[in-house]
Order: C-alpha cells, then structure tokens, then sequence
C-alpha cells in the first residue's frame, strides 16, 4: 500500500468509527443532561469532519503534477490540515462556552450506566485507532495522518475525563462535570493550534532545521573540488523539499568539471529523506 492508500484507509476508519461514536454520545447525552458526555458527541462531530477533510486532502495532494502544478499537489495535505486546526479551535470554544453556563447556571444531569458504557467504548475504540494511526502517520510522515492519530490521543483523554465527571454526578457532585467540559474544550484549543503552526511552517516556506543544514554543508565540503558551501536554502513542496545550494569551486574549473561536481552535490543530497529536487548553482571561488 502506498502513502495516500494508507492515508485513504485511515479516513474511511475515522469517519465510520467517529460517526458511530457522535450518534451514540449525543443521544445519551442529551438524554441525561450530562454536559461533559455532549462535549464528547459534539468532539466527535469535530472528529467526523477531521477524517473528512483528510480523506478530501489526501485525495487532492494525490493528484500526479501537470502543466500548471509541475512539483504536484502535495501542498493540498497542509491545506486541509489548517482547516482541521480551524474546525478544532470552533469545537473548542463552543465546548468552552457550554460548559461554562453549566457551571454559572448549577445544572445537574441524571446519571444511567448507559453513559459509562458510552465512555468504556468509547476509549477502547479510540486506544485501537490512535495506535493505528500513530503507526501510518510516522511510518508516511504524513501531517494528515498525524493529526488524525493526536486527535484519536486526545478522544481518550477527553473520554476518560468525562467518564470521571460521570462517576462524580452519580454522586451529585455535578459541578466536576461542567470543569471537565471546560477541560476538553482547551485540550481541543491546544491540538488546533499545534495543527495550525506545523501546516503553516510548511505553506510559508518554513527553511529546514539548523542541524539537518550543518549535516549537508559537512557532506558537501566533502566532495572533492567543492572550496566552500556558500548557502543551502530549501522550498517545501507538500512533503518533500526542493534544496538549493550554491557551492565555490576554483575559478580555474572548466564548466565541465565544474558541472561534475554539481552533479556529485545533487547525488549526494537527493539520498536524503523527502529530498523532492536538488537545484546547484556553482560559484568560482
């Protein structure tokens, strides 16, 4: 299988699971009046959409490249990975806002078992996909997979937070109930943003990190013929790079031997991971 077929299938797996999970969670919840249990449905509406738009990024960032989009469409998976964090941040403050009215207001909610067994599901459900998704994520480096697996981590959390406040009710400590809303909702604000910033480095042309720069300029100044490197910038392009470099050689170098060292310094960089294009312009030193 490959990247955008793992990605394919972690969409279809979160949007079934979530959907099953959003119905269940907001018809008990609502029933009962328990405010953390319906933080948790309108989480996993969140969830659904999540698993939505990575289904749709992925199927656009796929696209092979043509005339207008000569390096593809991969920036397509950063994208839709912003509108995630969006959809998170709205989430959030709506969770925010009712849980805070609970609690300003005294409500209580009826407790039934039904509500813990929603939430036992709901955990084991989620411990399944985010371990699931954790390994595609990292095995693809794929922000949209990865966002799908922290969310999937955070479903647990904010499960298991409402399973506590659900156990209080029982014994008429409803405030804990409205506390662990709030709790979910900047949980949820918190991963949005995490989002937000990793999908923006890339769309903004986010240089790569220093000491993957140091490792290069060592390789390069390695290759016979190379005097100096000069500079190495890159251009993210989806999940893969464009490097260019700029290299001084001597100025006594003939353009064909000097051509060869460019080749040498392409070669030498291309074997690096999500290294898309090499692009060496030679200095006369």
């Amino acid at each position: 299988m490959d990247r955008y077929g793992a990605t394919k299938k972690v969409a279809a797996w979160g949007i079934g699971a979530n959907l099953f999970l959003l119905v269940v969670k907001l018809i008990i919840g609502f029933a009962s009046g328990s405010q953390a249990m319906i933080a948790d449905g309108f989480n996993s509406a969140g969830d659904v959409f999540t698993s939505v738009m990575t289904y749709l990024g992925n199927k656009i960032s796929s696209t092979p490249q043509d005339k207008d989009h000569p390096y593809g469409h991969g920036k397509a998976e950063y994208i839709f990975s912003m509108i995630i964090s969006f959809s998170l941040l709205l989430v959030a403050y709506q969770i925010f806002r009712n849980s805070l009215e609970f609690i300003m207001k005294k409500q209580s909610f009826a407790f039934s078992w039904q509500l813990t067994a929603v939430a036992l599901i709901t955990i084991a459900l989620k411990i399944f996909l985010w371990i699931y998704t954790r390994r595609v994520g990292e095995k693809w480096d794929n922000l949209l997979i990865i966002a799908n697996a922290e969310d999937h981590r955070n479903d647990i959390l904010v499960t298991a937070s409402t399973l506590i406040g659900i156990i209080l009710g029982s014994r008429e400590i409803y405030w804990v109930d409205g506390v662990v809303g709030i709790g979910i909702s900047l949980w949820i604000g918190y991963t949005g943003i995490r989002i937000f910033i990793s999908a923006y480095n890339v769309l903004m042309d986010t240089n790569i990190d220093e000491k993957l720069t140091d490792r290069l300029i060592r390789d390069i100044e390695t290759i016979k013929g190379v005097e100096h490197v000069d500079s190495i910038n890159a251009k993210p392009i989806g999940v893969s790079f464009i490097i260019i470099v700029k290299v001084s050689v001597s100025g006594a170098m003939t353009v064909e031997e000097g051509h060869a060292i460019a080749a040498q310094v392409k070669e030498r960089i291309k074997g690096n991971k999500n290294v898309g294009d090499v692009i060496v312009h030679v200095n006369p030193a």
